[in-house]
């Protein structure tokens, strides 16, 4: 399968635009910003340092399930600090392998010390399924005799 490309590439197409919430923040007002800003996970700072990632998962089973009170639970308490980042020049196919070996859905976009973006599965699956497309019409284009 055909899934060249690199993570700079994605975003370029999808923009850099980053979500975050301090680590002292509750976790009622990620889960709140995250259904405001229609994402899966928000990235988590301490100052101007990345501290880690919470996501719906974490807050399924580290808050509901337990039976927590999202209004009184910081986000520090539930957040993954242990993160796996990728670089703007890391080819495609490694991320999907990074992620699904993992089991995350997010990666923080990190060049030269400063986060310059997130990328989730999602938008890996979506760059893939684009360059099949691509390579597809190509191919029924050459068959049909479209190139000489």
């Amino acid at each position: 399968m055909d899934v060249s490309g690199t993570i700079s590439a994605i975003l370029g197409q999808k923009g850099n635009t980053v979500y975050s919430i301090p680590t002292d923040a509750t976790v009622f007002d990620a889960i709140q910003m995250m259904a405001d800003k229609n994402v899966g996970a928000l990235l988590v700072t301490r100052g101007d340092e990345l501290a880690g990632i919470i996501s719906e998962r974490d807050y399924t089973r580290k808050v509901f399930l337990r039976g927590r009170r999202s209004r009184e639970t910081p986000v520090e308490e539930i957040m993954s600090s242990n993160l796996t980042i990728a670089s703007p020049d890391e080819p495609v196919e490694n991320c999907l392998r990074m992620m699904t070996e993992r089991h995350i859905r997010h990666l923080p976009v990190v060049e030269n010390g400063n986060l310059i973006g997130v990328i989730s599965i999602g938008d890996l699956v979506k760059h893939v399924i684009s360059v099949q497309s691509a390579t597809i019409e190509h191919l029924e284009s050459y068959i049909s005799g479209g190139f000489s």
